[in-house]
């Protein structure tokens, strides 16, 4: 018989990974990445991951290979997170044995989480019922079309439910999984382990942003970087399209142009998502007043602040520092 989760763990968490017969290695592979790589530099007790299976045979994956699972699902629905990844089939059912444990895992109050069509073997255990989910743009309708009882967001990059979480696609599984981590260790674990994968830690905006997207050529992509480089380091002064294009030797016109190719929005949200982040370290690690912060990061007002800080965090400045510094 399976014992509920103590109601504070060790300092190491628990976390497994569903595979599937069929399954894509990519989203796997950002779960081993994430959860599964000691980070001893890190100074902060990292996870303990298990890969896991229905069966012990032999799984195929995409791209012409198999691998075996170490554990089945009981160790699965044990863990203090629970992952699933991509189901191979969107239109298929998901095993019976699959969504009996992820109930009971969330039951016993894991905290339950899909990356891109993972999402349809959590709906199929009835664990996205009356609330908001994701998943790639390309199956939201799908989603919507099969569980009704699903309030499908497109637009997002994940869904954060407390206790069940969604992605979108399955590059936006790393944005979820980096914003586990977050929650866990703070931001500035959450930050380093971003710089080790060389991806951005917090990236605002939703999937529109990646639908029909445009490459830019490597020159155009090398100037737009150097403005980034430069907007980073001056992020605490007045930042306009004019200066940044100016960086980047273009007119204002070509350089938004070539920006939005390249990022999938425009310099100034840029610049607004990345005064965000840069507050994020400040509010975990510092007593200043958010007033201070505000400007410290280069935003006119601390109402300025607080509006964009929602609209990216979806939640205030003072909550976020009250969860990820309970000192404060």
């Amino acid at each position: 018989m399976l014992l509920p989760l103590p109601a504070a763990r060790a300092a190491r968490r628990s976390v497994s990974v569903l595979a599937f017969d069929g399954m894509a290695p990519f989203e796997l592979g950002c779960v081993v990445e994430i959860f599964g790589i000691s980070r001893p530099e890190l100074d902060a007790p990292w996870y303990e991951l298990a890969v896991c299976a229905e069966t012990r045979d032999d799984l195929r994956v995409v791209g012409g290979f198999s691998m075996r699972a170490e554990h089945g699902l009981d160790v699965l629905t044990a863990a203090d997170t629970v992952i699933v990844p991509g189901v191979p089939d969107v239109r298929g059912e998901v095993s019976p044995a699959v969504t009996a444990a992820l109930r009971a895992a969330h039951d016993r109050g894991a905290r339950v989480v899909s990356i891109c069509s993972g999402a349809f073997a959590l709906a199929a255990a009835g664990l996205l019922d009356g609330r908001e989910a994701t998943t790639h743009w390309k199956y939201a309708g799908l989603l919507q079309e099969r569980f009704p009882r699903v309030r499908v967001n497109p637009d997002v990059l994940y869904v954060d439910g407390d206790d069940v979480l969604t992605s979108a696609g399955s590059a936006a599984g790393l944005d979820l999984l980096l914003h586990l981590v977050r929650k866990d260790h703070g931001p500035g674990v959450a930050n380093t382990v971003a710089r080790r994968l060389v991806i951005p830690p917090h990236r605002e905006g939703g999937q529109a942003q990646f639908v029909q997207a445009a490459v830019a050529p490597v020159e155009d992509d090398d100037a737009v970087a150097a403005a980034m480089a430069w907007a980073l380091d001056h992020l605490s002064e007045p930042i306009t399209v004019a200066d940044l294009a100016r960086v980047a030797r273009m007119s204002q016109r070509t350089f938004i142009r070539h920006f939005g190719r390249q990022s999938g929005t425009s310099p100034l949200r840029w610049v607004i998502s990345q005064r965000v982040a840069a507050s994020l370290t400040l509010l975990e690690s510092t007593a200043a007043p958010v007033e201070e912060i505000a400007a410290a990061v280069g935003f006119d007002s601390p109402v300025t602040f607080r509006h964009h800080f929602a609209r990216a965090m979806r939640t205030s400045p003072s909550a976020y520092r009250r969860a990820f510094r309970p000192s404060a």
